[in-house]
This record gives structure tokens, sequence and C-alpha cells, in this order.
């Protein structure tokens, strides 16, 4: 076996693959995505051209990866590998690994010691918001799994910030599943600012002989009789909503046809007649809305089981007996069909979906023949993940769930630091079975995972791609599908197969350069000597004239951390504000020590009247601070988005403004809102001066004099002061008040309380 040589890796340490070279030469010439099949050495690629890079230029390297595990991988595959010092050991501070979890001073930091960085994008997306460090000196910036450079996820700001701000600045992209849909394909080249793509397929000469052998298996499933029957039980309340449907004059779908696809195409009629002013368009969407969860109830019986089933509508029924129900939810649940159903599934003892049955069977014998082997049991639903592990764990098998972070219901997700030591645990051998949601779908590196189960058939080429290289990666691999006769499942095999294929044809016709022939007596040489001249990408992108004087700093702005994966933070610092970046109590954005924003988009504005408490959001963010500002976003008709009457939405706007003493804007876009916040913030910083803290005012009548001046004390807003006045009856009585006293009063907390005596009896200094 020859080995890759290299001053900044460790001797007979990569494996020299033709293939590989080939792709990090290009690669080093112009921003370049990979596309290359789950198993072939993307990772390694990215190492190849990060040593030349290190080597060749100053500057550090930094690599993201969408997920805490990914990351962690890469970190552990890179200190394996790399030297970074010809000869010689790097050191811990070499490396940083920057998640969520790294307070912002430690990356600030690490930052300035560490050669090669690995993070996750929304990490280094909220630190340049942040200006806690610049990306000028990143020689190299590689992007994982980078088909999700798609719409406002972080890898589109961060290849354009790097592009147009780096010194030097190249990128590499790797993903193994670009997508069948080309255009959303020719949307991540344009967002990573890509020049040459580098593919490969399973077939290509060069890469024929690193592929390891994949057994592919279908194995048909039968419905028991109560699945069944459960199933004509649901089809026949989607009946009877779309026979009410088609009463009132809607083009609806066979029942038997109830896809998303026909679904959305009704609520496109639906929402044409809302616009319309048709009454009979709100009913409408109210049963749109109840054929929408009666087609998941109808998925989860096809595909996932009984128990997934059973837990889907106890959960409906709970919700329809909420006040903050929605009508659908209400008007399902009090079907007397639905009852008999909900009642039925209340005597189902055990998992009816043989499904569940199969897999222990396939896991226990794959586990006798193959002792050492792992396997990998993928699921869609968390439901279904809880039922296969007791199970398995039932068999006596050593098994683990691999989940998101994100609690739901009642069930706790998994923290990132808990999925990487599952992982481990599962590489080392302790566990012998994963069962994982989507969250383990992507990149993970297991070399000894040798069987992969799909639960049930997948639509997307992409995730059907990722599931299936979690396999055959350093050996054969076995690939096991179930597969519903007669149900949905069916349906997604083809359609994922059909996909899978169209993506391999878009692949091949990505314009792919032939391996060139390397000379063996000069492979190391050309390597060692990697080009390290390139133009600078930033002559090709357009410049972005904000009209703004560079040499001025922008107007403070502190946006809440949680606002960072709106366009509103990025077009903010775009214009040229200086952003802070914190977790704000109340609004989403704050303008000096006067000013909250809290920011909602029209649907979101009019969901929260209907199933949150609006009104004491915004009327905790207008107690804080003497000018409260809701922004509207979009251009939705605020009448039209729910079924609720006009008067009861003009009430509810002017309550906002004259109860709430709340200020309401209305804007286009997230982009319109920046603008929008800018101005605000140009304004507050720079022509009010001194004078904002007594803004002038033609007419104050005394009552409103007194409520203005106790307004200003610490956590008191135009509520706390009118109920403090109406108290004590003067300015004097609330000074000359006790912190006891003033806590006596309603409303007035004693940190509060405490405040506002520190504050009337500290010397001014």
């Amino acid at each position: 076996m020859n080995y890759v040589t290299h001053p900044l890796i460790r001797q007979e340490s990569i494996e020299e693959r033709r293939y590989q070279l080939s792709i990090a030469l290009r690669a080093l010439d112009a921003n370049t995505m990979v596309v290359l099949p789950t198993g072939l050495g993307k990772t390694a690629i990215a190492l190849l051209v990060a040593a030349s890079r290190l080597r060749s230029h100053q500057g550090k390297v930094l690599m993201l990866a969408p997920t805490k595990p990914l990351v962690e991988q890469h970190l552990r595959f890179f200190k394996q590998f790399i030297l970074l010092q010809e000869e010689s050991e790097p050191q811990e501070s070499d490396f940083a690994m920057f998640t969520g979890d790294t307070p912002p001073a430690r990356r600030a930091e690490a930052w300035e010691a560490c050669r090669i960085c690995f993070a996750t994008p929304q990490v280094i997306k909220n630190d340049c918001l942040a200006g806690r460090y610049s990306l000028n000196d990143v020689a190299l910036l590689v992007i994982d799994e980078c088909h999700r450079a798609v719409g406002n996820y972080a890898y589109v700001f961060i290849a354009r910030r790097y592009c147009t701000t780096a010194d030097n600045p190249l990128l590499l992209a790797v993903t193994a599943s670009p997508g069948g849909d080309q255009e959303k394909v020719q949307e991540v080249c344009r967002n990573l600012h890509i020049e040459a793509v580098e593919t490969r397929v399973e077939t290509d000469e060069d890469v024929r002989p690193y592929v390891h052998e994949r057994e592919i298996r279908y194995v048909d499933v039968y419905l028991p009789e109560e699945l069944q029957a459960a199933l004509l039980a649901l089809r026949g309340l989607v009946e009877s909503r779309l026979g009410r449907l088609a009463r009132l004059n809607f083009q609806v779908p066979k029942p038997d046809k109830i896809s998303i696809k026909a679904l959305n195409l009704l609520n496109a009629q639906i929402q044409q007649r809302i616009q319309s002013q048709d009454p009979s368009a709100f009913i409408a969407a109210s049963l749109h809305a109840e054929c929408m969860k009666l087609r998941h109830a109808i998925l989860l019986t096809e595909t996932q089981g009984s128990e997934a089933l059973r837990l889907y509508l106890d959960r409906l029924s709970t919700e329809g007996a909420s006040s903050t129900g929605s009508k659908a939810s209400k008007h399902l649940v009090s079907d007397p069909v639905y009852q008999n159903l909900l009642e039925e599934a209340g005597r189902w003892d055990r998992e009816l979906h043989p499904k569940v049955a199969i897999i222990c069977e396939l896991v226990q014998a794959q586990l006798a023949a193959h002792p050492e082997s792992r396997i990998i049991v993928f699921a869609t639903y968390r439901d279904t993940v809880r039922t296969l592990a007791d199970a398995i764990s039932g068999c006596g098998i050593a098994c683990e769930r691999f989940i998101g972070q994100a609690s739901r219901d009642t069930e706790r997700g998994l923290t990132q630091k808990e999925q990487i030591e599952i992982l481990n645990r599962f590489r080392e051998g302790e566990i012998r079975c994963l069962i994982a949601t989507s969250v383990g779908e992507e990149g993970l590196d297991v070399p000894s995972t040798d069987m992969v189960i799909f639960y049930e058939a997948v639509p997307s080429e992409i995730r059907s791609i990722q599931r299936k290289g979690r396999t055959g990666r350093s050996g054969s691999g076995t690939i096991v599908v179930l597969v519903t006769k007669g149900t949905s499942d069916e349906t997604f095999r083809y359609v994922s197969q059909t996909r899978e294929r169209a993506m391999v044809r878009g692949i091949r016709s990505m314009g792919t350069t032939p391996t060139p022939s390397i000379p063996a007596a000069t492979r190391q040489v050309n390597f060692q000597e990697f080009k390290s001249a390139r133009r600078d990408t930033r002559a090709s992108l357009p410049d972005v004239n904000l009209g703004l004087d560079p040499g001025l700093p922008g107007p403070a702005i502190t946006v809440d951390d949680r606002e960072t994966s709106s366009r509103v933070a990025v077009r903010l610092q775009e214009l040229g504000a200086s952003i802070t970046l914190q977790r704000l109590e109340f609004g989403d954005y704050a303008i000096g020590d006067r000013i909250l924003v809290e920011r909602k988009t029209a649907r979101d504005f009019m969901d929260t009247l209907v199933e949150r408490d609006l009104f004491g959001q915004i009327r905790a963010m207008a107690d804080v601070v003497p000018r409260p500002i809701l922004i509207i976003e979009g251009e939705e008709d605020l009448y039209e988005i729910r079924n609720i009457h006009p008067n009861a939405i003009r009430g509810t706007l002017a309550a906002i403004a004259i109860d709430m003493s709340v200020t309401l804007l209305r804007t286009q876009d997230a982009d319109d809102t920046a603008g929008m916040l800018y101005v605000i913030a140009q304004r507050e910083a720079g022509e009010r001066g001194e004078g904002k803290m007594h803004p002038k005012k033609t007419y104050r009548s005394a009552r409103e004099e007194q409520e203005y001046v106790l307004a200003a004390f610490p956590n008191i807003g135009p509520r706390s002061a009118r109920l403090l006045l109406e108290h004590f009856g003067s300015l004097k009585a609330i000074i000359d008040a006790r912190p006891e006293e003033l806590a006596s009063v309603h409303g007035i907390g004693e940190k509060t309380a405490q405040g506002i005596w520190d504050l009337v009896h500290r010397p001014y200094r």
C-alpha cells in the first residue's frame, strides 16, 4: 500500500488514493464543491487541502459541520493525522472546537491561538455578527454537508462573509448527496461561491477499487387486521371531510389519494377564496386542518404501528380538550367515529405492527452470525424509536436511542455531549445497536457498522443516501428496508429510487474532470508542492454598496441571540450597525436604554393572538421601557390569515397602541425590518443626544408628568408607575416609603421595591 507523503501529515497514515489527490489538487485552484459517495474519504480530501494551505499560507483553517457529533468527529480525525509543524507534534492549543456549549469569551481567546478550528455554523455566524473575531486570516474554509447551504442557513452567511472579507479565501464544500433538484444544487453553488465541481460515483474507474459491496434487501410487511380496521375508520373520517369540502364547491382529491401535494393544492383553493372574503372558505380551512391531522394518523398506521398511532390519538384528544386547542382538533375529537377508534386503541396492549418483531429478528440473527457487528436502525418518529429501543433491549441486546436535542411532550432530548458519549460507546462495541432518528443520518463515521435497517422507506433521495452511507464504509454491509404492502411505504420506496437515479445523472452532468494520470515518480513531489497561488475570488463577487462611511461606527443595537437565525441580524450588520448579542428578557432588539422592539411576522402575530398570550407578551415589554415598539413584518393581510372577525383584530391593534402606548410599525420583509431598526438606532444615537432623556412635548398634564418621572426608575414602566401613584397619592410619599411598603402594592415585587429605595437613598457621585 502506498501512503501520502507530506511534511504536515504523519508518515504512513493516509492511504494514497489517486482520485483523492486529483480532487485535492483541483480544490486548491478555486472554490470547489466535492460530491463523493459516503465512505470514500471526503474528510481525507479536506485534510490534504488543509495541510497544503497551512504550509503555503499564513493563517488558519476553519472546518464547519452541522452538528456537534460531526464537529467532534472531524477534530478527532485531524488530530490523528496532521502535524501542523514539520516533524513535530501539534500543541493542544493549535486545535479549537466551538459549539453552543463553548462560552463566547473562551471562543474569542481560543480563536486567536488556534491553527485549525472545528465548529458548528451557527456559533461562527453569531460570533461574526457580534464582532468577536473576523475571518480575515482564514486560509481555508471547509463546509461539510454543504447541501444545507440554502435559504437562511448559517452556511450562506458565513460563505459570503468569508469570500468578501478574507485576505486570501479558498472554500472547499463537501457532500455525498447534493439532491436531485438541479435548481437547488445551483442555489447551493451560488450561495457558497463555488467555481468548480468535482464529482465521483461508485462506478468510476478510479473509485471502484475502494467501494465495498452493500447488499440492499426489501422486506415486504403486511398490516394486521386491527390496523386495517383503524385505517378504514381513518379513511372514513377523511372521506366525510372531503365530502363537506366538495359540497362547498372545492375540488378535492380522492380519499385514497390524500397526499401532501393534493392537500396543498386544496389549501391554495381555500386561500384564494379567503382573499375574496368568501365566508365558506373559513369553514373549509378548518376542514383542511382536520384532513392534515387525519393524513398523519393514516401515515402512522401504515408505516409506524399501533403504539405510535395510539400516542398520537392521545395527543390529539388532549389538544381537543384544551381551551387553547384549535377548532380542527375540537371538531375531530368530538366525532363518534374518532371516539370509537380512540377507545379501540386503548385496548391494544402490545405493538401490533409486525415491523417491530421483524427488526428484533434481524438484529438477533445478525449478532448471532457476527457478534462484533454494529447495527443502526433508522426510524422517522421518536415514538417509534422508543418502541424499538424497548423491544430490542427486551431481547437482551445492548442498544441506545440516538435522537436530537429538543425535548418534546414528556420526552427529553439528548444533549450534544450525550450524543457524543453514545457514539463513542457504539464505536467501542459497548452498544451493538443504535436506534436513530434523522439526527443520525448525516456524516457519522462508525467504520464497523455492517447493517443498516430502515424502519420505513423515505421519499427524500438525500436522506435515503445518507442512511445507506452509514454502512459499507470499511467492509461489506447490508441494508434492509421494511415496506408495508399497499401503503405509502411502497410509494416512498419508488419515489426515493427514482430521485436517487436522477441525482446520479445530475452528478454526472456537473462537469467532473477525469482523474489525470500521475506518474509514480512525481506523485510525492507534486503533492508536497501543491499549488499555492490562486486568483482572489472577491473580484468575481458583487460589491455591497451600503452608502455608509466605513470610518464611522454604526449605531449600537442589542439583538436577542434567538433572533440570529433570521435575516434581520445579518442585514443589520451589512448596514454597518454595531451589534451585541445577548439573551433579552423582553423584546427582540434593544436600542439604547429607552427602546425595546418586538418583531413578529404577520402570521406569528395572528397565531400568538389566537394560541398564546400576545397581550401579556407585549405588556411585559411595555412595562420596562418608555418607548416600546412592535414591528409586524410581512405583506400578508392580517384580516385574511386566521378566521377572526376584523373588528377583533382592529381592537387588538388599538389596545396595543392606545392602552399600552406601544408604537406599531409595519414592514414588508426582513430587509425592511433591518432598515427600520437601523434608522431608529441612528436617530436615537445621533439626533437626540443629551435631550433624549426628556424629549420635548407640547403638552403633558400634571398626572402624566408624575407618571413620566416615576416611570424613569429602574424596572418601572407606565403601568407600575400608575399603580404606585394610585396607592401612595404622590411622588413624595413613594420616595419616603420603605421597601416593604412599596412591595405591598400589587404588581410591585420585592426586587423592584428595593431598587426604588436604593436609587432614592444612594449618594450622587
